[in-house]
């Protein structure tokens, strides 16, 4: 037994955000790549950097490096382009758009800190109207506004630089020159980011790995059907996509890439939302990296396919898989890290962290030179829901990671090269959600994008074997596009899984890589290619959840994926394209684990106030004596009360299971209604209530709906 000896600690910060580039020009259509750049991409590299025997790994999106190099060669967003505009000189048009987007960040930890900010955030929200909030703001609160929405994106270490000092001191009145020295600064501060990879890569001061060149799920590209290994009865594509070629061509690029930038051979790879498969890592293996990562759910999957026993076996011992080595993440663990020590004090959170890689090393103290914790989550993201951009956390983490000797904290690639491995004889086919690929295909919507890129795919094929005097240059831009249209990003906004402000955009985006593809060959555009395929509303019936979970019943989405296997019911808009009327209940969850059964409820919050007059009854069908009540103005969070149920942005609600199945098993039928007083506004679903078998504790099978 080893008193001392450290347990080693893998740490990889994944940085990605999708290709925002337009098709036919270096314009990128959304700019968060550009605000990103102001609050992860230099200061995360430089935090961690410090300490010369601490070393985490960063991995890096080709397409996301190629987006920083064209803004520093002087690419424009629609944000950036608003910013630049003088305020005197701003049309109607230019104010409601910057009114409706300049506030697009997270209100309780990047507006509400800033005064001034948040004074003009009220002001806007107050019950907008296009037509006349516009001209209740002066040119100096439009400037204002302007300046506030780039400032807030600089991440505090940066906040001592003079510019950027003086700026959150002057708080408001801001000039033109004001504005223009910040845009500048922007520019210049995107400049440092690659150089200060390249430099202390080279120092060997931190590790890097690449995602395939445009971030696509790799198994996919191989073959579409791999999605029926998790999934048996998903729906898929009319056309199946098997191109393992153009999987190999992304990860091609990817090699090429990073030797380019760090004159040195690539080692690793974070595969595209950690999806892999047995072709995929071949695939891999044959381009001479060494080693993948992925979730541990993969793991245990592929011990069952591999009939091994499962109690011999655990995430934090890397793995070898014809050559290839893996590394399995500790979901839990990586999980506090992105969703749940945002709402804690940071002392507490990395004393909470450091517990659990105790725990661990205690439990493997015999065995210590081949154990290591893998902690891989999204490096960028995350920290906009911390206080102050998560600095307090990073610089206590890193500090504490330093000092403390039961714990070192070691790059991916070395630890491979350390670290004795154990042979895997198969290898499950998924990714680091929920063990498979139910968000990129199945769903309609994403199966029409996948049938899109099939035949706009084949159509370049046939023309280029038809035409073989064509311009080479079009038809490699023709292939670029194909590539692109292959990333992730697209499907990840298609179907019903994740609904945001900018649906519209992706689908457009994706769309017209596809059309590009028919104008560069000079030839006619299938209508279909112009007609959405993001529909904007969800199917209406009600799926079944796809897992047990157990979520924090605060009010409010505790971490992204708190509620990501529940089932769920959307409320479906009336009216067409030119009005649409909506309903203030906006989707219904429910789920179930060994204790409780779950409802969240959320709101239309846009176009729905939710007042202590207002009350939600759940109506259980299949009990003949008991509904739930619950009074908006008097919310329960107790944990170990008979009902347990928070408000802040959604109601959530914990009923225990032995109080609506006397056997604490068996069908339960409900409905969800929304009262004001005593009116009745609205009832979920409409026509007929939500059944859902809750099966005996241990004995749960799920199937995808």
């Amino acid at each position: 037994m080893s008193v001392t000896k450290p347990v080693k600690l893998a740490i990889l910060w994944h940085m990605h955000q999708p290709d925002y580039r337009d098709a036919t020009s270096s314009y990128m259509v959304l700019p968060w790549v550009r605000l990103h750049a102001l609050k992860d991409y230099l200061d995360m590299p430089l935090l961690a950097s410090k300490y010369d025997d601490v070393k985490v790994t960063f991995n890096l999106v080709p397409a996301l490096l190629d987006q920083l190099e064209l803004y520093a060669q002087g690419a424009l967003d629609p944000h950036l382009i608003l910013s630049q505009k003088e305020s005197d000189t701003l049309t109607v048009i230019d104010k409601q758009s910057i009114l409706k987007t300049f506030f697009s960040a997270p209100k309780d930890t990047m507006i509400l800190p800033y005064k001034r900010y948040y004074e003009l955030y009220k002001k806007a929200q107050a019950i907008y109207h296009d037509e006349i909030t516009p001209s209740l703001f002066s040119s100096q609160e439009m400037r204002d506004i302007q300046v506030w929405s780039n400032l807030v994106w600089v991440d505090p270490i940066f906040q001592d630089d003079e510019l950027i000092a003086s700026l959150l001191v002057k708080e408001k009145h801001y000039t033109e020159t004001d504005k223009q020295k910040l845009l500048t600064w922007q520019i210049e501060h995107i400049k440092k980011i690659i150089p200060t990879y390249q430099k202390l890569y080279k120092e060997e001061k931190i590790d890097i790995s690449f995602t395939p060149y445009y971030h696509p799920i790799l198994p996919l590209l191989c073959d579409t059907d791999t999605a029926r290994e998790a999934l048996p009865h998903i729906k898929l594509p009319k056309h199946r996509f098997v191109h393992p070629e153009d999987a190999d061509k992304q990860i091609k690029m990817s090699v090429d890439k990073f030797q380019k930038l760090f004159g040195t051979s690539m080692q690793g790879m974070w595969p595209s939302e950690g999806s892999v498969s047995e072709s995929v890592a071949k695939l891999i293996s044959d381009n001479n990296l060494k080693w993948i990562a992925t979730d541990e759910e993969i793991l245990l999957n592929s011990l069952k396919k591999s009939s091994l026993n499962l109690d011999d076996f655990h995430p934090y011992q890397i793995y070898n898989y014809q050559g290839l080595k893996i590394l399995f993440r500790d979901h839990a663990l990586s999980d506090r890290v992105g969703f749940v020590y945002s709402g804690m004090d940071s002392k507490l959170a990395v004393d909470d962290f450091f517990e659990h890689l105790y725990k661990i090393r205690e439990r493997f103290i015999d065995q210590l030179d081949d154990i290591v914790i893998p902690v891989i989550l999204d490096g960028e993201n995350a920290w906009e829901y911390f206080q102050n951009d998560g600095l307090e956390f990073l610089e206590m983490l890193y500090e504490r990671l330093h000092v403390d000797e039961l714990v070192q904290a070691i790059g991916m690639s070395d630890i491979v090269r350390q670290n004795k491995s154990v042979e895997l004889t198969s290898l499950y086919a998924g990714s680091w959600i929920n063990h498979n690929f139910k968000i990129w295909i199945g769903h309609p919507e994403d199966n029409r994008a996948w049938d899109m890129l099939s035949e706009t795919r084949k159509f370049l094929v046939s023309f280029e074997n038809n035409n073989h005097g064509f311009d080479e240059t079009k038809i490699k831009q023709a292939w670029e596009k194909i590539y692109i249209a292959e990333g992730s990003d697209w499907c990840w906004w298609y179907g019903d899984e994740h609904r945001g402000d900018h649906n519209q955009e992706f689908d457009l985006i994706f769309r017209n890589h596809l059309i590009a593809v028919y104008q560069l060959l000079e030839s006619e555009i299938p209508s279909d290619l112009k007609i959405a395929i993001y529909s904007g509303v969800a199917l209406t019936k009600a799926v079944m959840p796809d897992g047990l979970i157990t979520p924090i019943i605060d009010g409010k989405r505790s971490h992204f994926y708190e509620w990501g296997e529940a089932g769920y019911y959307d409320s479906p808009d009336l009216g067409g394209a030119m009005h649409r009327v909506s309903k203030p209940i906006q989707k219904l969850y429910f789920a179930y684990d060994h204790e409780n059964f779950y409802l969240r409820v959320q709101f239309d919050i846009a176009q729905f106030k939710v007042t202590d007059n207002h009350k939600i009854v759940v109506e259980f069908s299949h009990l003949s004596d008991f509904n739930i009540e619950i009074p908006f103005g008097k919310c329960n969070t107790m944990s170990k009360a008979e009902l347990a149920y928070a408000f802040d942005d959604q109601l959530e609600i914990a009923i225990p299971r032995k109080k609506i199945l006397s056997d604490s098993f068996g069908m339960v039928t409900f409905v969800v209604s929304l009262y004001e007083d005593e009116q009745k506004i609205e009832t979920i679903p409409e026509l007929e209530p939500i059944d859902i078998e809750i099966p005996q504790p241990n004995q749960e099978m799920f199937w995808p709906t």
